[in-house]
């Protein structure tokens, strides 16, 4: 007797959703759309499956909501500096990207290094160790010898140079923010 669709998605993808779900909070910034993500991901899967069911469904799981963020963060061409950052770990299958999505990351890749290099070089390294690296506050604060207030200082200034950067190639990170500074200097992020 050949499985049915539906048999499938019950056997095979209901059980990981907790984990999708884990997944998608972890990496897209609006928790409260983690759950139309999901839905959209079990939609996706499910239509794809129809046309034959998978060998690896966790594989093709994750590959499906990779590609759904990916679509949703080119619709809304909001791109936050945390979701460039942490794109290479999104790749969570053994599926080689096509190449659009190659490209554009690659793209995306690029801006980024270009925009890290102008940083000055204390914040420059710290970012490093902190964001590519994968430091902790404190890991990097004692390789370089400062204070743990000090590295969060420059990683607050690195991440905000850093989205001002790519805002000014016309990737624009979240809302735009108005207010003013501590010197009573306007300004919009």
């Amino acid at each position: 007797m050949t499985e049915t669709v539906d048999q499938w998605f019950m056997r095979e993808v209901l059980p990981l959703e907790t984990e999708l779900e884990r997944f998608l909070a972890r990496h897209w910034a609006n928790h409260s759309e983690v759950s139309d993500l999901r839905q959209e991901v079990y939609s996706r899967l499910y239509r794809s499956a129809a046309n034959g069911l998978p060998r690896n469904t966790r594989a093709l799981m994750y590959s499906t909501a990779r590609h759904l963020m990916i679509d949703m963060v080119r619709r809304k061409r909001v791109v936050s500096i945390d979701t460039v950052m942490d794109f290479e770990s999104w790749d969570v299958s053994s599926e080689e990207a096509g190449p659009f999505e190659t490209v554009s990351a690659r793209q995306e890749l690029t801006m980024l290094q270009s925009a890290l290099e102008t940083l000055p070089r204390r914040t420059r390294e710290i970012v490093y160790m902190r964001r590519v690296q994968g430091l902790s506050q404190r890991e990097t604060a004692r390789a370089l010898g400062v204070s743990e207030p000090t590295v969060e200082r420059h990683v607050s200034q690195g991440v905000r140079l850093l989205a001002d950067a790519l805002a000014s190639r016309g990737i624009q990170r979240g809302e735009q923010k108005k207010g003013r500074d501590r010197g009573g200097r306007r300004y919009e992020r």
